[in-house]
């Protein structure tokens, strides 16, 4: 495979230099690896694209395992593929397996600055001084240029929230893939937008004793501050249906743990609750 300006091979000799020696400058990712097994194979292409979309943010070393020897046991590393994250002269992240991309984008987050990050700033800046529509405008187009990065669908759906459209922020996040949904990120905005969302249905107009109208009648519990109605109608509805929008039930109660805070006695008591369904 033709590697890129930002992937470098390893071997005994130039190992130190090549990822210590960078780590001092910067992020070197080594992915420790062997032709002899095939995740190291499937992850090997997404790494080396991973580098392309980044840039030169970080490095990316790849060290086969059967050429370096006695290097990979000294770094700690007991089966393949591993990826360590190095910087000054330290392991600061490691990834155990084949993990999804979004593992490495999230760990990748902590220690190198995206190329969409000054577009935010923009995008925030706007929007103190009152421009929102152009902040909604600009974080749009930065969306589409740059989809893998969740940090900007969670800003742009909070703009349109702010600004009275939470349909289109909730038709936002609900088109990202299921994975990113799961997302911190987005995660508990997705619950709150379903939950307003839920709150402006008829419950009249719903088929009595449905998951539905269970939704509806929670989520109006929570606008009218009844928070204890509003949990242990979505205690009650993931207890029913969990197979109901994703299970919108544990998904909410987990938005309003995260809300209250783990202390809360409301939180303690459903979340054990929860834990037992």
């Amino acid at each position: 495979m033709p590697l890129s300006p930002y992937v470098f091979d390893a071997n005994r000799a130039n190992f130190n230099e090549l990822v210590l020696g960078n780590s001092r400058k910067g992020l070197v990712l080594v992915h420790f690896w062997t032709p002899k097994a095939g995740p190291c194979l499937m992850l090997m292409p997404r790494l080396v694209q991973l580098a392309s979309d980044y840039g030169g943010r970080f490095l990316l070393v790849m060290a086969n395992t059967d050429e370096i020897g006695n290097l990979a046991r000294e770094h700690g590393v007991t089966s393949v593929p591993t990826v360590k994250f190095f910087l000054n002269d330290e392991v600061v992240h490691t990834v155990h397996g084949a993990e999804p991309d979004s593992t490495f984008r999230a760990a990748l987050a902590r220690f190198v600055a995206l190329a969409s990050d000054p577009v935010r700033q923009q995008a925030l800046k706007a929007h103190q001084e009152g421009r929102t529509e152009d902040a909604i405008a600009l974080l749009a187009r930065a969306a589409v240029d740059h989809p893998d990065d969740l940090s900007i669908s969670a800003d742009l759906a909070k703009l349109l929230l702010l600004s009275g459209q939470p349909a289109q922020a909730l038709g936002l996040l609900t088109a990202l893939p299921a994975e990113a949904r799961r997302d911190g990120r987005i995660a508990p905005l997705l619950g709150h937008l379903e939950l307003i969302a839920a709150a402006e249905q008829a419950p009249e107009l719903l088929v009595a004793g449905t998951p539905e109208v269970r939704l509806c009648l929670a989520a109006r519990a929570l606008l009218a501050d009844r928070m204890e109605e509003s949990m242990e109608g979505l205690l009650q509805l993931a207890l029913a249906a969990p197979d109901f929008r994703d299970d919108i039930g544990r998904r909410a109660l987990i938005t309003l743990f995260n809300l209250l805070g783990a202390e809360h006695e409301l939180t303690r008591r459903y979340r054990a609750k929860l834990a037992g369904r």
